[in-house]
């Protein structure tokens, strides 16, 4: 809840202004970096499971301090704690989901782990709209408890001691796969395509609610349900269409089509009028594009990796998002207090024409 509803948290309720919104959460995506890497070297160290219960454990009571912080530097310094503790889960989550799943039904174990995080989704955004619109801070009080419940959860049906399936300490076998993610070099060229695409998905949960509000004269809850549709869509189409794609084509060539869609669901806001109709048309294409691509990006990237070095390769495509974390929002909203949202909406449209490109490239030298 708290995340889709931060900007307008800081514009409307605490009133800072588009441009300190923008920088709280570039220093979101700074922590979720550290995050990300810490988490990593942790999980390939000590295992999956431990990172997972302590990072829930500890995001989840740092989403309830942040919300009894009102001065500026102290949201600055606690978002930046949380962000650190909640996104050293992400790489022992991505490689549990591995672990736990076979190769040939890997790209659907991520696609219903999606499903899972996208329920909640948007059963969070419908509700965060509601609450949001009556007390913001109730948001973080929701979601830290439900963090910390769903620690708990973790340690009562999957810890080593409970499940066979869990090992006791992340496995260190030997293969024949590079022995590090650092020096793979085509993983390190999909990694920055990865963070342009990035880069222009996360507009649509911090600069684009702040116009939707501010410039088409939606509601919050309206707002709400507009994230929310993101999560319904693929709660009931996503799993059926990677069941249909899974293995039929390169993950690359998927993630090709998904970055166009996603192009486009931006440049639709200068190319067509109307508000409500526009915004569910543009999170329509958003979530198609989103369908094709994330699903096939986990799918490339596991099937770079092994046992003994998957917490690295992990940890790059998490930092591929948390760096767009950083550059996103603050250059964003930026962008559109200097040169207007229309701009915004072209620059996006053209960076994924962009990155399209790329892959398709990439495709090209894998083949």
């Amino acid at each position: 809840m708290v995340v889709p509803f931060m900007t307008l948290y800081l514009t409307q309720s605490m009133h800072y202004s588009i441009a300190q919104a923008g920088i709280v959460m570039s220093i979101f995506g700074a922590g979720a970096i550290c995050g990300s890497l810490i988490g990593g070297k942790l999980t390939d160290k000590l295992g999956f499971y431990r990172i997972q219960l302590f990072a829930l454990l500890l995001g989840g009571i740092m989403f309830i301090a942040l919300g009894q912080m009102h001065s500026y530097p102290t949201i600055c310094i606690f978002t930046f704690l949380l962000s650190l503790m909640n996104d050293a889960f992400r790489p022992a989550n991505s490689t549990a989901i591995a672990h736990y799943s076979k190769e040939e039904n890997r790209t659907r174990s991520y696609s219903l782990n999606r499903l899972a995080i996208n329920l909640g989704w948007s059963v969070g955004g419908a509700f965060g709209g509601f609450i949001a619109s009556r007390n913001y801070h109730l948001l973080f009080w929701i979601d830290g408890l439900t963090n910390i419940g769903a620690a708990l959860l973790l340690r009562t049906v999957l810890s080593p001691a409970r499940n066979t399936a869990t090992p006791h300490k992340q496995e260190q076998t030997s293969t024949d796969k590079r022995d590090s993610a650092y020096r793979d070099v085509p993983y390190i060229v999909f990694i920055v395509l990865t963070i342009l695409f990035a880069y222009t998905f996360f507009q649509f949960f911090t600069t684009l609610p702040v116009y939707y509000v501010k410039y088409m004269h939606l509601s919050e809850t309206f707002v709400g349900f507009v994230m929310a549709l993101n999560g319904i869509l693929i709660a009931m189409l996503e799993m059926v269409i990677i069941s249909n794609l899974e293995g039929k084509r390169k993950s690359l060539h998927y993630i090709v089509f998904g970055v166009l869609l996603t192009g486009l669901s931006f440049v639709s806001f200068n190319l067509f009028s109307g508000a409500k109709l526009l915004a569910v048309f543009a999170m329509i294409l958003a979530t198609g594009g989103e369908m094709l691509s994330m699903p096939f990006m986990n799918s490339y990237w596991i099937s770079r990796s092994a046992n003994h070095n998957r917490g690295q390769y992990a940890a790059l495509y998490s930092i591929s998002w948390s760096a767009a974390q950083v550059l996103g929002p603050g250059t964003g909203a930026e962008l559109a207090e200097r040169f207007g949202f229309n701009f915004l909406w072209w620059f996006i449209g053209g960076i994924c024409a962009v990155i399209s490109i790329g892959y398709y490239q990439l495709e090209k030298y894998s083949r």
